[in-house]
C-alpha cells in the first residue's frame, strides 16, 4: 500500500485540476523505472486509465495506480509534497530504499 500525506493530497488536487483531471475519479500513477544516479528512479504522472495489471490503492481520498512491476519497490511508501523556497515537489518516503541520491528522485535497494 502507498500512503498519501495531507500536503501531497492538497497539491495533487490542484495540479490535477490544472491539467484537466478530476481528483475525485482520476488517478495518480506512480512507478519505478531504471535510471537515475542510484539505479532506479520514481515516476509520477496523472492518469484517467487503469491497465489490467495495475493495482489501485486509495489513501486519504487519493486514488493511486501502480503497475505490477513497481509494487514490490514501492510497498510501504508515503507520497509527500515539499514546498517552499527549497521545496522539491512530490517526495517519495520509501522504507525499502537502502540508498537515495541527493535530489531524492532515485534510489537503490
Amino acid at each position: 500500500m502507498i500512503k498519501v500525506s495531507d500536503n501531497a493530497k492538497e497539491k495533487a488536487a490542484v495540479l490535477m485540476k490544472e491539467d484537466g483531471y478530476n481528483p475525485e475519479t482520476d488517478y495518480i500513477r506512480v512507478g519505478v523505472k531504471s535510471g537515475g544516479c542510484s539505479g532506479l528512479e520514481y515516476v509520477l504522472k496523472f492518469d484517467n486509465k487503469k491497465e489490467e495489471t495495475d493495482q489501485v490503492f486509495e489513501d486519504n481520498g487519493v486514488k493511486i495506480v501502480v503497475d505490477k512491476k513497481s509494487i514490490l519497490y514501492l510497498a510501504g511508501t508515503t507520497l509527500d509534497f515539499s514546498g517552499g523556497l527549497n521545496g522539491k515537489g512530490f517526495v517519495f518516503n520509501n522504507p525499502n530504499a537502502s540508498r537515495t541520491c541527493g535530489c531524492g528522485e532515485s534510489f537503490s535497494l
